[in-house]
């Protein structure tokens, strides 16, 4: 959620579009997706069509805000495949990190 809020407030063009998979009729808004996928590892739909998902389209949405140089690195040669093997490792655990880090950073975790 810290992260969240940290796009949020930086999106001043508007150009990313976050959306709750738990809202109401999301389902219906976006069948094209498989929610139990999406709560596996995030996902952006980009521009030109093509989803995305975990450190790309972590990649997708701080570029939307125009901050994508502060996790490009994560792409480069050698870098990419250990990113990509610490994210899908988060992505596993996080609802428990969220639950027992949330108190103590003060924000809890998205209701699941």
């Amino acid at each position: 959620m810290r992260e969240i809020d940290h796009l949020s407030k930086k999106n001043r063009k508007g150009l990313l579009k976050l959306i709750d998979i738990r809202q109401d009729g999301f389902q219906e808004k976006y069948p094209e997706f498989d929610v139990v996928e999406l709560d596996r590892f995030i996902h952006a739909k980009l521009a030109d069509g093509r989803v995305v998902k975990g450190v790309d389209a972590t990649l997708a949405a701080w570029e939307a805000v125009g901050m994508g140089c502060f996790v490009a690195p994560l792409r480069w040669p050698g870098v990419a495949c250990i990113a990509d093997f610490g994210y899908s490792l988060f992505a596993k655990n996080r609802h428990g990190l969220s639950r027992r880090l949330g108190p103590i950073l003060g924000k809890n975790e998205c209701k699941k």
